[in-house]
């Protein structure tokens, strides 16, 4: 019989333990950088000045739209390999309507920047309202569907630009990858407080919300208790993908082109995300504030690796360990 003490001292680590591995990790690195700052090396520690940490924030903002996305699909049961190419189709079709370039852009002022945001928004939900409801009402299994579109996305953007990048993007475009508010704050970095603030409503304050974690926990005990299972699913893609369209557009505005190539795997991360923040892929378990500490996680281990001087390859062999890692702990925790 488990003591009420071991209960507690469990769920407080559940619920806690994510923010004690991510503070251990900025104490792991700081330290490191402190002893080259010891040894002379470095004239001071690099990692904790206030610009390298607006640094790592503005570095997982795309990351961390994508992972909003990801963390309803994984909750529901799900899984999403598109958002990558999603991303990219969005980032290009919000690129052919903010240059002058393709000859598609008749437009000026505010329409300048309108018609690219909803060109991009579009996109990204309605790739999501087709792997929704091929998931949804032709049970296709998620990763066979997000598969397909990943391929199938991936291919039309190629296909619209024959390969070639956008560039030339108009600097009211580019002010959401590049723009400061109050010339402190990056752009992209609030709009993953945004989204991410707007998400928890509506996972956590929300019908829709509790009818995710229903489908993700038992989708056929969800329908027998009256929720419309098909509904549920197809939003919850068509939400992803349009967060993709999100990410596609501050990554175009950040680089200031539009590249066939965007968004490579970036999936993986979004997914590294949500697992290493606490979801199961088995569904019905995950927490918005986990998601985001897995990916400050994953930003902190990539800036700490960079300032010195890792090699990227070694970054994704420690990426894939903490997902396997992350894995075999809710396996053990469910079981």
């Amino acid at each position: 019989m488990t003591s009420p003490t071991l209960s507690v001292k469990r769920i407080s680590f559940q619920k806690y333990g994510i923010i004690i591995a991510f503070l251990a990790l900025c104490a792991l690195v700081s330290a490191i950088c402190q002893i080259k700052v010891m040894q002379g090396v470095w004239p001071v520690n690099v990692f904790l000045t206030v610009n390298n940490l607006m640094l790592i924030l503005h570095q997982i903002s795309v990351n961390g739209i994508l992972a909003v996305g990801m963390t309803f699909v994984v909750i529901s049961a799900g899984i999403d390999l598109s958002v990558g190419s999603v991303l990219a189709f969005s980032g290009m079709m919000a690129a052919s309507f903010a240059t002058r370039s393709t000859g598609v852009t008749p437009w000026s002022g505010v329409y300048f920047v309108a018609f690219p945001l909803l060109a991009a928004l579009f996109t990204g939900a309605l790739c999501g309202l087709v792997n929704g409801l091929i998931v949804s009402r032709f049970r296709i299994q998620p990763f066979i569907a997000t598969l397909g579109m990943l391929l199938a996305a991936r291919g039309l953007t190629m296909a619209v630009t024959g390969g070639n990048p956008i560039s030339a993007l108009s600097p009211e475009f580019r002010w959401f990858g590049t723009g400061r508010i109050f010339d402190t704050l990056p752009v992209p970095v609030v709009f993953l407080a945004i989204v991410f603030a707007l998400a928890w409503v509506l996972l956590n304050k929300t019908v829709f919300g509790r009818y995710v974690y229903a489908v993700g926990g038992n989708e056929k005990s969800a329908r027998t208790s009256g929720v419309n299972t098909t509904s549920v699913l197809t939003w919850t893609y068509i939400f992803a993908g349009f967060l993709s369209g999100v990410a596609g557009i501050i990554l175009t505005a950040k680089t200031g082109s539009a590249q066939t190539s965007a968004g490579t795997s970036y999936e993986l991360d979004a997914i590294a995300a949500v697992v290493i923040g606490g979801a199961s892929l088995a569904g019905g378990v995950g927490r918005l504030t986990g998601t985001f500490f897995g990916a400050l996680i994953i930003g902190v281990m990539n800036n700490g690796l960079d300032i010195l001087g890792v090699e990227s390859f070694y970054q994704s062999i420690i990426k894939g360990a903490l997902i396997v890692l992350a894995v075999i702990i809710d396996s053990r925790r469910q079981a």
